[in-house]
C-alpha cells in the first residue's frame, strides 16, 4: 500500500473534519447562548396563539406626516 493513500495523510480530509467541528461547536454554543439569555416577553393587549399575538397592533403613525 502506498504511504501517500492512507487516509490520515490527506489534508483535504482534516480540513473537513476540522471545519465539522468547529460547525457542531458553534451550534452548541449558540444553543447554551439562547438558553442562558432568554428574550424578554413584548407587551401583548388581547387574544394569543401559542404566545404570539393574534392581531396586529397598531401602527404608529409615520412622522412628518399630518394627520
Amino acid at each position: 500500500m502506498n504511504d501517500g493513500a492512507v487516509w490520515y495523510r490527506q489534508p483535504i480530509l482534516w480540513l473537513g473534519g476540522a471545519l465539522f467541528a468547529a460547525v457542531v461547536a458553534g451550534c452548541i454554543a449558540m444553543i447554551v447562548l439562547g438558553a442562558r439569555h432568554d428574550d424578554e416577553a413584548l407587551p401583548t393587549q388581547g387574544s394569543t396563539v401559542l404566545k404570539m399575538p393574534a392581531e396586529r397592533a397598531e401602527m404608529p403613525p409615520e412622522p412628518g406626516i399630518p394627520q
